[in-house]
């Protein structure tokens, strides 16, 4: 079974840093596309980032695009989220997600949190002002 454990979240204050870590077990990720999403109280899960395991193909939310970067670390089975200047509106629980690539890679198509079949508990990222 898959397994996604998030690491890293915390307190910062505005226009800190903080990088989280998706560490990523149970089966070859070769042909899987790794997503970071966050869910603030009261609102819906919105999309952050998504990177393609083989490829590193990245596409970002334009709400975090020039303040946050998406990697990972092929030998290590880790995907990471640098976030740089974060804003109190960063705050929420960040989720790691992953889904294996059917057919053709559309970056769109892993803007939507249904579009993933595998979830980690998340990590809570506080942003003080």
């Amino acid at each position: 079974q898959v397994q996604l454990v998030e690491s890293g979240g915390g307190l910062v204050q505005a226009g800190g840093s903080l990088r989280l870590s998706c560490a990523a077990s149970g089966r070859t990720f070769s042909n899987y596309v790794m997503g970071w999403f966050r869910q603030a109280p009261g609102k819906e899960r919105e999309f952050v980032a998504s990177i393609t395991w083989t490829g590193g193909r990245t596409n970002y939310a334009d709400s975090v695009k020039g303040r946050v970067t998406i990697s990972r670390d092929n030998a290590k089975n880790l995907v990471y989220l640098q976030m740089n200047s974060l804003e109190p509106e960063d705050t929420a629980v960040y989720y790691c997600a992953a889904d294996r690539i059917k057919g053709a890679y559309i970056s769109s198509r892993y803007g939507r949190p249904a579009s993933y079949d595998y979830w980690g508990q998340g990590t809570q990222v506080t942003v003080s002002s």
